[in-house]
């Protein structure tokens, strides 16, 4: 049940919704370039069932349909994300005009509807091309994806409401070159240390680039994890602070105090690239704003073997679809931690918040009480954290589309909005309806 309304919150608070290029729009369509998402997916036993995004919600032709849905649910800012191999297939050189007339029209119609355009210019789909130069290992990415953001937002930059260069540096990193769980599908220490370097150094470049064009409420979007010790030892206390040192602070630390913290550099600093220190002026450039994406906890006990030397355990409370603890209590304490400890007054957004479950549509409609009781705590935490003083100014919901969910493929179903994927049918949840009567003005 959702017990807040938007009169609950301060004027001006901006609700919204959130969608990423790859996971909605079908990316074998328009002129796009190959992706390291379709080489991983292309690889046995990667991605459940071996799916892409090769349609995914075909986004790409029902855009009218969805910006309409946003409207319609009485949402004030869609946050959405570009697609680099879109714009630009081989991720330098030529310009695929009918990926930049997407985004355009995208901006535009978003516009004409009264909602604000949130832009994020990264969310994972590297081109293969550059992948096959090292990707996020190489230190020329910083370059290569400031030109790309250069000739992106030449064109729509004068339109959109913010940009954020980067979603959830942490899953490009190490999901990615760590765990490898996330494309490039890579278990490598040294990659993963250049790669959270590099993707920091990226979002510098990128914000020098986005100033250089003068374009305003320009933020970052990180992604955070309650780690919780799983027992009272001390060493479980130490492994939950090392998680948190690599999950939650060493992006932050880096774009918000130019610092990386002790207990990350103790496993990672033998593998930074020699002069990294030289970096963090340009990673740490003053933002507009910060986002948190939040989901979950974590509970971490120590393991043996190499740095981190931590493993996680299974906890106690309700879980998603997807085996996340639900852990509401988690947002208000990084809205505190954020706030006090790196922005100091800067405003937050929690960009990302939700919750994956089995959804089916049954009589046409689609029954998640689950979801809205989700929100619902959310909110509370939020409101929670605003009442102490922080000054959080908008919350958006992942997401308005079932989606592809990466390497889970198109089972967990996370969206306001039922995605029938063989017909691609939208079904408005109740979860929709109830949350649009609540921002209803």
């Amino acid at each position: 049940m959702l017990t807040h309304r938007r009169a609950d919150f301060p004027d001006g608070f901006l609700f919204g919704a959130a969608t990423s290029s790859y996971q909605i729009e079908g990316h074998a369509s328009g002129g796009a370039g190959r992706t390291h998402w379709d080489d991983f997916a292309d690889t046995p036993g990667n991605v459940a069932g071996a799916q892409r995004g090769d349609i995914a919600c075909d986004h790409l032709n029902r855009m009218d349909e969805d910006l309409d849905l946003l409207r319609d649910g009485n949402f004030d800012v869609y946050r959405f994300s570009t697609s680099w191999a879109r714009v630009l297939p081989e991720g330098r050189g030529e310009v695929n005009a009918a990926g930049l007339d997407f985004y355009d029209r995208l901006v535009d119609g978003l516009l004409e509807r009264g909602l604000k355009p949130a832009a994020t210019l990264y969310h994972w789909e590297l081109p293969s091309p550059l992948a096959d130069l090292g990707g996020w290992r190489n230190r020329d990415i910083a370059d290569w994806f400031a030109d790309f953001t250069r000739v992106l937002m030449e064109r729509i930059g004068d339109r959109v409401w913010s940009v954020a260069p980067i979603n959830e540096p942490w899953c490009v990193a190490w999901m990615g070159h760590f765990l490898g769980h996330h494309a490039p599908g890579l278990r490598d220490i040294r990659a993963t240390a250049r790669a959270m370097h590099h993707v920091l150094l990226a979002h510098g470049r990128a914000v020098e680039v986005l100033r250089d064009l003068d374009v305003s409420n320009v933020g970052a979007v990180c992604n955070f994890e309650y780690a919780a010790p799983a027992d009272d030892s001390a060493e479980a206390q130490h492994a939950a602070r090392r998680y948190d040192a690599y999950y939650n602070r060493f992006f932050l630390g880096g774009l918000m105090n130019r610092r990386y913290p002790d207990e990350a550099l103790e496993g990672l600093g033998q593998h930074l690239p020699d002069g990294w220190q030289d970096d963090m002026e340009l990673i740490g450039q003053p933002l507009d704003w910060l986002g948190l994406n939040y989901y979950t906890r974590k509970l971490i006990a120590p393991a043996d073997g190499p740095w981190p030397s931590l493993q996680e355990v299974e906890g106690p409370l309700p879980k998603t679809q997807v085996g996340w603890e639900v852990y509401p209590e988690g947002l208000h304490a990084f809205l505190r931690r954020v706030h006090e400890g790196y922005t100091r007054g800067l405003p937050l957004y929690v960009t990302e918040n939700g919750m994956a479950l089995a959804d089916r549509v049954s009589g046409g409609a689609v029954h998640d009480p689950r979801r809205a009781d989700f929100l619902d705590a959310h909110l509370a935490q939020v409101r929670r954290a605003i009442d102490d003083g922080v000054p959080v100014k908008g919350y958006f919901t992942w997401s308005l589309l079932d989606n592809y969910e990466w390497n889970m493929g198109y089972g967990p179903r996370f969206g306001l909005v039922h995605v029938d994927y063989a017909t691609r049918a939208r079904t408005p949840k109740d979860s929709y309806h109830t949350l649009a009567e609540a921002l209803a003005q």
